[in-house]
């Protein structure tokens, strides 16, 4: 699977590289594809917007969070996601 991660104000580093990876490894128990996973970070002033996309062939999971600590808000967008790919897959089996 190839993440494509990118911010306009910062330098995405290997770890923020690392941790987004590792966060995206836990929707793998849900046994869906990930579709071209994409991640944009946007520093603020005071914060960090992260924002996500990735194509699944259940349907199209978008999230947004905004933190102080970008960590943090990497870890919010992985939990939107994965309460959407649970959704997704109840709606699927019904």
């Amino acid at each position: 699977m190839s993440l494509n991660i990118s911010s306009k104000q910062m330098e995405v580093t290997p770890a923020i590289r690392t941790h987004i990876e590792e966060r995206l490894a836990k929707l793998d128990k849900y046994h869906t594809q990930l579709i071209n996973p994409h991640f944009m970070i946007h520093k603020q002033p005071n914060s960090y917007e992260v924002e996500a996309t990735i194509g699944s062939p259940l349907g199209d999971l978008i999230a947004k969070a905004v933190n102080e600590d970008l960590y943090n808000a990497i870890n919010e967008v992985e939990k939107k996601l994965e309460s959407q790919l649970i959704k997704l897959k109840e709606k699927k089996e019904h």
